[in-house]
């Protein structure tokens, strides 16, 4: 039984789209800490700010691996199930008598 029926399951992600999200995140961090550095208050109070960006992007970035192996995982069991009914079919013979 051929392949080519099953769906494709690997993400099509271009090389622009993967500069855009690099530049877009590189944009974002530099505007926070140059805005955080020209804040008119103390020092511990930017430095709570950086140490509160850090772990926001931190978790943002924790999630986002829990989200793709969750869904890679649920990709695997779809695939090794429609393997197993691909075999199951495959062998099937509708005239072999029952014993």
């Amino acid at each position: 039984m051929s392949n080519s029926s099953a769906p494709n399951t690997v993400p099509a992600t271009t090389a622009a789209f993967h500069l855009q999200a690099v530049l877009s995140f590189g944009v974002s961090l530099a505007a926070v800490v140059v805005g955080t550095f020209y804040l008119p208050v103390d020092g511990w109070v930017k430095a709570f700010l950086a140490i509160a960006v850090l772990y926001a992007i931190t978790s943002a970035f924790t999630l986002a691996k829990c989200v793709r192996d969750k869904q890679e995982s649920l990709t695997v069991v779809n695939r090794v199930d429609q393997a197993r009914l691909e075999k199951l079919i495959a062998e099937h013979d509708p005239f072999r008598s029952v014993a």
